[in-house]
């Protein structure tokens, strides 16, 4: 009997997985133990081996797709055994089209999937199934559509930064199509199919959400516009988006072909800008388009200025026409007395404002600064950079306290997960770098079992590529603490933003010399303030005063922390 494969849960903070690598492919005779792909996890590339024997009748997640846990990835059972009715009803926890897909053909009038559940290329002939969603009218279309894909944990959208081929080049498995920048690093975009690069939707420089059509490859001369059409919505859409023509208001039929409908009566739009437009009471009809084919997108609504209307000339006092539902107005951009720069917003900085704006307004935010003594980790310093092969920095010494500190106060080592509070047995250190367009907070991985020398290294490193928009989701991803240190631009004091999902961030200010008091005898001393952002929802006062007491000891008498 034919068996569901599905997405096992390969890590504790694990809510997807992402298929790097097919190793069969359907007809292949499989055995228990045999690795059927590679799966990125959010902390790993791993194995999924098979654990029953038979043939692989189906694969339904083709590589470079993410598929949440539990989900449907492939079926194994005999060969020419008939799964179909077991993709039907194996999946009611999966919002994959695969399982969306299979509807009996001989009822036409189910209810089409949802238009963000079709997945890159499901649209083509690839996959055998002739009940599958979109099949009837691109059954013959030998091409497949390329998608924004996610990149990051974070990322809703990417921008295309260079074409690396252009329409009518030949694409090969593995070939770089396009370098897209997302909110945390700039990435090559790989093809995943072979043919001809028969179409390129997005220009350089455009923004494109995620799951959005970039791209078709296909046979040369493949007639591709059916994919378009059905490519970012259902291609069953719903009949009352097709209205007849005689039912709409003349003012609305006038225009013989009007901006986003590509000379259909319906107007051709992402669900998402629908319901941006719903929102905002904007008329699909009078945007204009930048997608394919005239498609409206998310950016043409946000960015959307109603016409004004003329007032009528003589509308009688007594009976004042009613007027039209208008649309909501737009911020209004502040006066200006002079010249100014608007400056486009990054997808970094954009996922920056959302993330710290969720961070500051969810997460009840409380703040304990203290004074510390640097003199001895001064002092320190300098006799370990004698010996080290590394420059060790102050920051290093910060960090390597703060990892030990965190082993003896787990609670502050933690993360609000909503009905649950998770405290780590390992302590993963977020740096935050400053980059040209915004802030990164790569991760120092175990950080208490690490040298001064080899944290220094780790951390010029990951530095260096943050700069360099080289850091991959593996550097940045997994954080338990996070530090923010702008001691070495001067600044003697501040508070930081909780990195989410750490329950606590630690600000360290400049070191700076002060007067202390032996007795009555007034001696010159070194000290840092450093101010640590708590969430109360799992760290209480007394808990994040005793970490930063810890925090406090190590620094003093640093030569605790090289034994």
């Amino acid at each position: 009997m034919a068996e569901l494969i599905r997405m096992p849960k390969m890590s504790d903070t694990m809510t997807e997985g992402v298929i790097a690598e097919w190793h069969k492919k359907v007809g292949d005779t499989v055995k228990s133990g045999d690795v059927l792909a590679e799966v990125e996890t959010d902390k790993a590339t791993m194995d999924l081996e098979a654990y029953d024997e038979g043939t692989l009748l189906y694969i339904g997640v083709e590589k470079g797709q993410a598929v949440p846990i539990d989900g449907i990835i492939a079926v194994v059972g005999k060969a020419g055994e008939d799964y179909k009715g077991l993709l039907e009803g194996g999946d009611s926890s999966n919002g994959s089209s695969e399982s969306q897909a299979s509807a009996p053909a001989e009822k036409p009038a189910a209810p089409a999937p949802s238009p963000n559940g079709a997945q890159p290329g499901q649209a083509t002939s690839q996959t055998p199934d002739p009940k599958a969603v979109s099949a009837a009218p691109a059954a013959n279309v030998n091409a497949t559509v390329i998608r924004m894909p996610k990149m990051s944990d974070t990322m809703t959208e990417g921008t295309i930064v260079a074409w690396h081929k252009k329409e009518g080049d030949t694409v090969k498995s593995g070939d770089v199509l396009a370098e897209v920048e997302t909110d945390k690093a700039t990435m090559d975009l790989e093809a995943y199919e072979e043919g001809t690069l028969l179409y390129i939707g997005v220009k350089e420089g455009s923004a494109v959400a995620v799951d959005e059509v970039i791209a078709v490859v296909g046979e040369k001369g493949t007639d591709f516009k059916v994919l378009l059409q059905g490519g970012g919505q259902s291609a069953a859409a719903p009949q009352a988006e097709a209205a007849p023509a005689e039912a709409q208001p003349a003012a609305q039929s006038a225009p013989a072909e009007t901006a986003g409908t590509n000379g259909h009566d319906r107007v051709l739009a992402s669900p998402l800008a629908k319901q941006i437009a719903k929102e905002k009471g904007v008329n699909l009809a009078e945007v204009q388009g930048s997608g394919p084919e005239g498609r409206i997108v998310k950016r043409d609504v946000e960015t959307f200025q109603p016409a004004a209307k003329p007032a009528p000339a003589s509308a009688p006092a007594e009976k004042p026409a009613a007027p039209a539902p208008a649309a909501p107005a737009a911020q209004p951009a502040p006066a200006t007395y002079g010249d100014y720069e608007d400056i486009p917003v990054s997808q970094m900085r954009k996922t920056i404002a959302r993330r710290l704006s969720e961070s500051l307004f969810t997460a009840p935010h409380f703040y304990l600064t203290m004074e510390i003594n640097m003199d001895k980790a001064m002092e320190l310093r300098g006799k370990v950079n004698e010996v080290s092969s590394v420059k060790v920095s102050f920051n290093d010494f910060v960090l390597k306290a703060a990892a030990l500190a965190l082993k003896k106060h787990p609670a502050v080592n933690s993360s609000w997960l909503g009905d649950k509070i998770r405290r780590y047995s390992y302590v993963n250190i977020g740096v935050a770098v400053a980059v040209d367009e915004g802030l990164l907070v790569p991760v120092i991985r175990n950080a208490d079992q690490k040298t001064l020398s080899t944290i220094s290294a780790e951390v010029k490193d990951l530095a260096g590529k943050a700069k360099d928009k080289k850091l991959q989701p593996k550097d940045w991803e997994g954080s338990t603490f996070s530090i923010s240190n702008l001691g070495m631009f001067g600044i003697d004091e501040f508070t930081a933003i909780i990195n989410p999902p750490d329950s606590c961030i630690m600000a360290v200010g400049a070191i700076k010399q002060t007067v202390k008091f032996e007795g009555d005898v007034a001696k010159p001393t070194n000290v840092m303030k450093v101010t640590l952002s708590c969430d109360h929802r799992t760290v209480d006062g007394a808990t994040g005063a005793a970490f930063l007491q810890t925090f406090k000891g190590l620094l003093e008498n640093p030569f605790g922390m090289l034994v």
